[in-house]
């Protein structure tokens, strides 16, 4: 588990490149291993970027994540129905502010189950082979003990791999029944190093979001003003031609 110290340290040289300008980067280039990734807690107020990342999946995507073909209706609706009070909902932010990873961490509801949790994750197709999926997996294992949650359980179809090599490599059993499988894990209590680290971690994902958020609005500003340069200049030419 990382220490807070090394945490804070690592969101501290992150921000140092959020004002240079974003550039697109070549999906074809290797991945390079990220010191951190600040995951987020996501609320109410951004169902509107989480409809917008589950629409951008293709749909062989959206049946590996739901298990069916999800039309955009029905993936409009799902949201609509996250119930951000019981539930948490963990995102990975880009510099230019597209929610390119979320996770849902669903916790029982019968009186039974109450010590379970569910676990889903989709990340799209540009942002894969960074470890998204097994970061947002750890984080959400963290939050679910410090909440009192003894198993989690992910539900996928068998030709998930993905998702289950996850679950795997976490020391899960998968259990096979025909297209679809259960994976369980059961987790540990939690403890001091799992609450704190958890309460570092969630204060670093909200000091990267906003200052990506200021970097984002810096450049936007930036870019209007060449716009307007740009009007003005065009308008003299006109003048004087």
């Amino acid at each position: 588990m990382i220490s807070a110290r090394k945490l804070i340290k690592a969101s501290y040289y992150a921000g140092k490149d959020f004002f240079r300008p974003p550039q697109v980067r070549d999906v074809r280039s290797p991945a390079v291993a990220a010191v951190m990734v600040p995951i987020r807690s996501l609320g109410p107020s951004e169902t509107g970027r989480i409809v917008q990342h589950l629409l951008n999946l293709a749909p062989a995507d959206r049946y590996l994540r739901f298990g069916y073909a999800a039309n955009d209706e029905q993936i409009e609706r799902y949201v609509s129905g996250l119930n951000f009070e019981r539930d948490e909902i963990f995102g990975i932010y880009n510099r230019r502010l597209e929610l390119i990873a979320v996770a849902h961490l669903a916790f029982a509801v019968e009186a039974d189950f109450t010590s379970c949790a569910e676990f889903g994750v989709s990340v799209l197709v540009h942002a894969r082979g960074r470890g998204y999926g097994m970061r947002l997996f750890d984080r959400a294992v963290m939050h679910a003990r410090n909440e009192g949650v003894h198993m989690m359980f992910i539900h996928a179809l068998s030709e998930n791999t993905n998702m289950l090599n996850i679950a795997r490599g976490a020391g899960a059993i998968v259990e096979r029944d025909g297209p679809e499988s259960d994976a369980y894990l059961r987790l540990p209590p939690a403890d001091l190093d799992s609450r704190m680290t958890e309460m570092v971690e969630e204060g670093v994902a909200q000091t990267d979001y906003r200052l990506k958020v200021q970097a984002h609005q810096f450049w936007s500003f930036l870019r209007m003003m060449q716009d307007v340069r740009r009007g003005m200049r065009d308008a003299r030419d006109r003048t004087s031609s």
